[in-house]
Parts: C-alpha cells; structure tokens; sequence
C-alpha cells in the first residue's frame, strides 16, 4: 500500500509517497519552506501545494509537530498560536478530497523506527529523539507507543529543552557536525540522560 506522508517541521514542510510494507521513499522528497507566520490557512495551503506536486488522490500521512489526537491540534510551540483547537485532519481532507490521518511528527518517525529500523522486535522501554527545529521524542514500552511525550518543551536551566539542543540550537550556536560540536552533543547527553523514563 502506498500513502503519501507529509512531514511538518518549523522550518520546512516536506512530502513524498511511501510504500508502507516497506518504508522506502517512492520518489525524493518535495520540500516547502514553511510560511511565516505558520497559520493554520498557510500551512495547510503549502501540505495541498505537496499533494498537487504528486498529483496525489489516496491516503496521506501527516506528522505535526504538536500534540495532536484524533486530528486536533493541542499545542503550538514552532507554529502559530492559532493552531491550538485547530482540526488539522478535517481541514486537509476538505482542501485534498483525500482520506487523512494525523499524528505528533516524533510519534510517527518512532512508529517507523520500530517498524522498519533499529526498534524492530524490541522490547522493554525505547526512546526516540530528534533533532530538528525543535526537538521531539517518542517512547515505547514493549512496542506500544506513549503519544504525544512532548518531552523537548521540559525546563532545562529555566528554559524550554529544545533552545538549547536542537538542531536550531546548534546553528544558532555556529557548531557544525563534522568539528565544534561536542559541547552541543554533550548538552544533549546529559538533557537525554535526565529526561530518561523511569516507568
């Protein structure tokens, strides 16, 4: 089965279709810097600029970058305020005509891992984290996903985790990947090792 999956970032919305029996990419991706302010009208007008690119009429996979059930937007912290109370899944199936599914974009990257990658047939408590414009994180206890852990908006040294080891951050920062960086990894380290489930 083939489903186009959009993935919303704060930087940049990015869409190609997936085989979901294997998770490989059918094509490359198409990317859209996100619109500022990223309003919901915005946002959503760049994910159906993506299906129109594709050419797209099946199902379609949404990751968001916010806590999200059953297609509503909760939070906002790398968008704009007006996403809270905003019906995501209803608002990209009326602009596409397509079926429509959304989730916390570290919830679904985790789902993959534990699909197609290194989670694959774990048990026991796993945890995903990514680096991006934010920082998201999802975990899993014997392959079942806790949704929407958000975990990069805890307080770390009076501020929201995520401006200080985020992919952003690093930039900010001026550290690169090849050298400079060690004191932004080890940042993230020791953010990682505090934030370590305890269930």
């Amino acid at each position: 089965m083939h489903v186009l999956g959009i993935d919303v970032g704060g930087s940049g919305i990015k869409g190609a279709p997936v085989d979901t029996y294997t998770g490989d990419l059918l094509t490359d991706r198409f990317r859209i810097p996100t619109p500022q302010p990223a309003t919901p009208q915005a946002m959503i007008e760049v994910m159906a600029e993506i299906v129109r690119h594709f050419e797209w009429q099946a199902g379609i996979g949404c990751g968001f970058p916010a806590v999200v059930k059953q297609g509503l937007v909760y939070s906002a912290a790398n968008v704009d305020d007006s996403w809270i109370g905003y019906n995501l899944q209803q608002g990209l199936e009326r602009l596409t005509e397509c079926p429509v599914r959304v989730i916390n974009d570290a919830d679904a990257a985790g789902i993959a891992e534990m699909t197609f990658g290194a989670g694959r047939g774990k048990n026991g408590t796993i945890l995903m984290v990514t680096l991006g414009t934010g920082v998201g994180v999802s975990a899993f206890v014997d392959g079942v996903l806790v949704p929407n852990l958000e975990l990069g908006h805890i307080e770390m040294k009076g501020a929201d985790a995520e401006t200080r080891v985020s992919d952003a951050a690093r930039e900010r920062e001026g550290l690169n990947w090849k050298s400079g960086a060690s004191g932004w990894v080890a940042t993230c380290t020791s953010w990682s090792a505090c934030c370590r489930p305890t269930w």
